[in-house]
């Protein structure tokens, strides 16, 4: 068969067939734009309006402005002005009397108080209550004090009833009810003032005096700032002093940098003890490394200076320094961040370690 023929007959099969008809489901009118405008031009301005005025204010897509149209109809008296705008409420506010209660406030406790279910017990249980209700009925107020401090009730007794107790003895005025008088304060005499001579050892600093082995200048206050540098200038040439204390005499970061220069040239001190000052975190890692040239100071005690807080900056300094001493055996400083506490404690302990196998001999 022609192709031609074929195509003819599916055509006219094709112009027989039924198509259904598509209905809407909702029939729509068309709309005319001129029709809008008539309407438009219809209506009041007040019904304009509210119908500019219907903005959806959740809507993300619209900006700010137009998210909530200004209903504002009142001309600007003058320019913003916040903080008298401020004054204005809190003045209105104050001045306003609070809005009535339609209904007084009574508290009031609706349905029903909900209370545990007590357990039934048994014969045994309420016997053995009965009988230590009596026996604590009967008993005095001596003996309850007793008994409340064998079984350590001690929130229940003084301590001068506590003691009584365990002890055995009677307290003037009774049991509970009993006057507790304090312990006599145990006087301790005061530390006598350190009695050093500053100019007669300053002397034997300089002479390098082989007795000077142990120089304590702690809690002189009086000595000036002058006395102290020459301490430290005397230093560097002396080689008999093992042991200097110099805690809570005012010292400086002058004085300071001056005894880190005395630090650096000295090899006989062991000691060093320069507490309760004024040294800063910087000039205590200028005495570290002083120290670290010679290597010969076994114990720095630094602790309780004017600037409380050392810094991060300054502790992971020290921490780099005192890995590089080998003989450094006892740090007294107070640190702020645990990582360089464990990290300095555990290179005290290596150090001392390493001592402690030199003593017996073994590498």
């Amino acid at each position: 068969m022609d192709s031609k023929e074929t195509d003819g007959k599916n055509a006219q099969s094709a112009d027989n067939m039924e198509v259904p008809s598509l209905k809407p489901v909702h029939d729509v009118p068309e709309i005319d734009l001129d029709d809008i405008d008539k309407l438009l031009e219809s209506l009041s301005p007040e019904e304009l309006e509210e119908l500019n005025g219907n903005f959806d204010p959740d809507n993300s897509l619209l900006p700010p402005s137009q998210r909530m149209k200004n209903q504002t109809s009142k001309a600007p008296t003058g320019p913003f002005q916040r903080q008298k705008l401020l004054q204005f409420l809190e003045k209105k506010a104050k001045e306003e009397k609070d809005w009535e209660q339609n209904k007084p406030f009574v508290k009031e406790i609706r349905g029903k108080i909900w209370k545990p279910k007590e357990e039934p017990k048994t014969k045994e249980e309420e016997s053995i209550d009965t009988e230590w209700d009596d026996i604590l009925t009967q008993a005095s107020e001596e003996e309850l004090v007793d008994l409340a401090a064998v079984l350590g009730f001690h929130g229940m007794l003084n301590q001068t009833q506590y003691y009584a107790g365990l002890e055995n003895t009677k307290i003037d005025g009774g049991g509970f009810q009993g006057v507790a008088k304090a312990q006599e304060l145990i006087k301790v005499p005061d530390e006598p003032p350190n009695t050093t001579d500053v100019e007669e050892s300053l002397q034997k600093l300089k002479d390098n005096d082989p007795k000077l082995k142990h120089l304590n200048l702690n809690n002189i206050k009086n000595i000036s700032v002058e006395r102290l540098i020459e301490i430290c200038d005397a230093l560097k040439t002396n080689t008999v002093l093992e042991n200097l204390e110099m805690a809570s005499v005012n010292m400086t970061d002058k004085v300071a940098k001056k005894l880190a220069e005395a630090l650096s040239e000295n090899k006989t001190l062991k000691v060093l003890n320069v507490e309760s000052n004024f040294i800063s975190g910087e000039s205590i890692v200028e005495l570290m490394k002083a120290i670290n040239k010679n290597q010969t100071l076994q114990e720095l005690r630094v602790a309780n200076q004017k600037p409380e807080v050392l810094g991060n900056k300054v502790e992971m300094a020290l921490v780099k320094l005192v890995g590089e001493n080998s003989n450094l055996l006892r740090f007294g400083i107070a640190l702020e961040f645990p990582d360089a506490r464990v990290r300095i404690h555990e290179k005290l302990q290596e150090n001392n370690d390493n001592l402690r196998k030199k003593r017996v001999g073994k590498d």
